[in-house]
């Protein structure tokens, strides 16, 4: 039997960020497989051209050879190279029936961890081994209950197919998208996804949420001319002169009556040195609203400003989306559905109907759309455990005791829909 706290401190001590998850992936695929799922990984679970936001191949050769020194099974993340760490475990039951899907992300942040006595995982040892990563949202017990899933529907007694969707990179909501390009969700009749925190206590549970933003993340270029900066000004195009004015009117952006919106440059970047006139720049945008129409209308707005800028200052430009989210518009018959079944799970006494207001985004949203638009019903709940530090910050941390709970809670939900 599995043991989900020194699984969930195994994950927590390698946290691998979106697309470099090859130590995690490989560890999933080798329990899937030994449970008896058809495992399908690689570039059969994962669309490679619907990827959003991928590291450069260098930073995946890195990330691919630490999680061999790691013990990642070769064999297994060859198959992942290039960043194709999407997992799905597939279990048919002994009867025809529904097939129901659950989603779990395994991606970690680029957060520095508290080496601070009070953070639990340093005082018991399994503060992450990788420097500057960190398992900041919960993410190693997700995974760690997918996995706990997977051994308590094992034995297929049900009717219909179970399908677990293990996702990397929902940090910058980058990798739902190509598992849903990849047509994984098309048979998929029932999908539940869910998170833990979220500021909801522990012994409460929210059958639905609402409140995730639209969203569009986008990495703008800048190219000009590098010239030197006293004797030849005029001869030299300064690309971060140009994101600057982008940044400036991007943020001058009016709010909408149509809908909530928000937007960030997080990112400028460009210039070497005082006296050369910068020949490229960077910048990272977000656009957020609370509509998919809103959203795309503020994000063609920041296209034509950068666009604008950059002909202002004779600059050549490229824009690449590197992440997206739609809205969650959840069933509520699912969230009626999983409230019920929790009232049966020792440990919950506190049930909510879609009382979760985000305003945050989510990438698992495309996974719910292609489900919905096909006919299917989808959820996205909130399990509750109380959380030392916001999520993303670095004494972030969960209580282990919610782990198995919530594997009974999802159990529960399986086996209702799978009869």
């Amino acid at each position: 039997m599995l043991d989900l706290v020194s699984l969930r401190r195994d994950f927590h001590r390698h946290p691998e960020v979106g697309f470099t998850e090859f130590r995690t992936a490989s560890k999933v695929v080798e329990i899937l497989t030994s449970l008896g799922y058809e495992v399908i990984y690689g570039q059969e679970a994962i669309d490679g051209d619907s990827r959003r936001g991928v590291p450069s191949e260098a930073v995946l050769e890195v990330a691919y050879e630490r999680a061999l020194r790691d013990g990642a099974n070769p064999a297994i993340v060859e198959k992942m190279r290039g960043g194709y760490t999407a997992v799905i475990g597939v279990k048919k039951g002994k009867a025809p029936g529904p097939t129901v899907a659950f989603r779990f992300d395994m991606d970690a942040l680029p957060v520095l961890e508290s080496t601070e006595q009070d953070h639990f995982p340093q005082a018991n040892g399994f503060r992450s081994h990788y420097e500057g990563n960190m398992h900041a949202c919960a993410h190693d017990g997700h995974t760690t209950i997918g996995l706990g899933l997977a051994e308590a529907l094992a034995a297929g007694d049900f009717s219909g197919t179970l399908k677990l969707i293990f996702q990397p990179a929902e940090e910058g909501v980058r990798g739902a998208y190509a598992i849903v390009e990849k047509g994984h969700l098309d048979d998929v009749d029932y999908i539940f996804c869910n998170h833990l925190g979220v500021n909801v206590p522990l012994g409460e549970v929210h059958g639905g949420s609402y409140g995730f933003l639209a969203t569009t993340k986008m990495m703008a270029h800048f190219y000009g001319v590098s010239s030197h900066a006293g004797a030849s000004p005029e001869q030299g195009k300064n690309a971060l002169l140009g994101a600057a004015t982008a940044l400036l009117n991007i943020h001058a952006i009016p709010r909408f009556s149509t809908g909530d919106t928000r937007i960030n440059v997080g990112v400028l970047e460009g210039g070497t040195a005082a006296n050369i006139i910068p020949a490229y720049a960077k910048m990272v945008v977000e656009t957020r609203s609370i509509t998919e129409e809103v959203n795309e209308e503020v994000e063609n707005r920041v296209r034509n400003i950068i666009a604008h800028s950059a002909a202002m200052h004779e600059l050549d430009y490229k824009i690449e989306v590197i992440g997206g989210a739609i809205p969650i518009n959840y069933d509520v018959e699912m969230a009626e559905l999983a409230l019920e079944e929790a009232k049966h799970v020792e440990g919950f006494h506190s049930f909510k109907h879609g009382e979760y207001n985000s305003m945050g985004s989510e990438d698992a949203s495309f996974m719910i759309k292609r489900v919905q638009d096909r006919g299917g019903k989808g959820t996205y709940m909130a399990i509750g455990t109380d959380i030392p530090a916001s999520h993303h910050h670095p004494k972030f941390d969960i209580q282990e005791e919610i782990l198995p709970r919530s594997v009974a809670l999802l159990n529960r939900i399986a086996r209702r829909l799978l009869t």
